[in-house]
């Protein structure tokens, strides 16, 4: 260790509570309330009578320093707020002097896949870092780090996109153009009120997924695709969510639609190439749809065409 343990100079080296805590920087209140209880579970001293001297020091100056600290910033909008602003200037500045450059394998992953994989990837790999983060000092040296080397990353992802949050989460979006602030409410004149209620659901539906809650996710893409049913978007969402059900042949059903409708989705080749699906036949019976349906409405006399409306 270059600095003994909870030294002034050793706990400079933890300045992200989200990484403090293990929870991700999209967490509303009652997550971050969820994830502070399963820590001060796991530290309380009452589950350390029989673990070594050095150990029980870790567990009663982690809660102290670290971690109950970092609970009392995240705990309210303000403080999650401010929080988040520190962190988007530090990634600002990291990313204007050519810095950001992460050292941990989950980390440089997230930086170069697609967009539509960004959510799902952070969220998972941050259950991997936090598995054992407080397991021991050498495990919360080992984790800590290279969670909040993820939280920057990410955010460098997300920043300068609208950013989707959980219900009351803080999570301030960087300026967007004016041009775009009008586009989320319902078009009024277009004639297409309900495919905006769709993406609505689509956007809810990504929420859901963050914070876990898969059944509300699965029944958010069910409304969205009520809606639009010929979204490449909503059934590649929903086949995600599928598998993190567990329900491998209901998620195979949404990525084959999603490369129906578009064969170039590239998360849905993905998920497809992993399920093994045959993707040569998911497409091509399309394209002879489409060959067979042209003709038919072009060979159609005009007359014939008005006359039987």
């Amino acid at each position: 260790m270059s600095q003994p343990a909870f030294s002034p100079a050793w706990l400079n080296r933890y300045t992200d509570p989200y990484a403090i805590l293990g929870v991700s920087v999209a967490a509303d209140e009652r997550r971050i309330l969820k994830r502070y209880r399963v820590v001060a579970k796991l530290l309380h001293p009452d589950t350390h009578i029989d673990t070594p001297t050095d150990q029980q020091a870790f567990v009663s100056q982690v809660f102290s320093k670290l971690v109950n600290p970092a609970y009392q910033r995240l705990k309210q909008d303000k403080g999650r707020s401010e929080v988040l602003a520190t962190l988007r200037f530090k990634v600002r500045r990291l990313t204007r002097d050519g810095q950001l450059q992460p050292s941990d394998h989950l980390s440089r992953q997230l930086l170069g896949i697609p967009e539509a994989e960004v959510e799902l990837f952070y969220e998972h790999a941050l259950e991997q870092l936090i598995g054992n983060q407080y397991a021991s000092l050498e495990a919360f040296e080992a984790n800590t780090p290279p969670i909040a080397e993820l939280n920057l990353v990410y955010l460098r992802r997300k920043m300068g996109d609208p950013v989707i949050r959980e219900k009351r989460t803080g999570l301030i979006t960087a300026p967007v153009p004016k041009t775009s602030v009008a586009n989320p409410e319902p078009p009024k004149d277009n004639g297409t009120p309900g495919l905006a209620y769709a993406d609505r659901h689509f956007q809810r539906a990504q929420e859901y997924l963050k914070a876990k809650a898969i059944p509300a996710a699965i029944q958010e893409l069910k409304d969205a695709l009520r809606i639009d049913p010929k979204n490449h978007k909503y059934h590649c969402l929903m086949g995600q969510a599928y598998l993190l059900s567990n329900l491998p042949g209901m998620a195979k059903v949404h990525f084959k639609q999603a490369l129906r409708l578009n064969p170039k989705n590239a998360v849905a080749l993905k998920y497809a190439q992993q399920l093994k699906l045959d993707i040569a036949s998911i497409i091509q019976p399309q394209s002879g749809a489409e060959a067979k349906s042209t003709p038919s409405s072009a060979k159609r006399p005009l007359f014939g065409r008005i006359f039987s409306k």
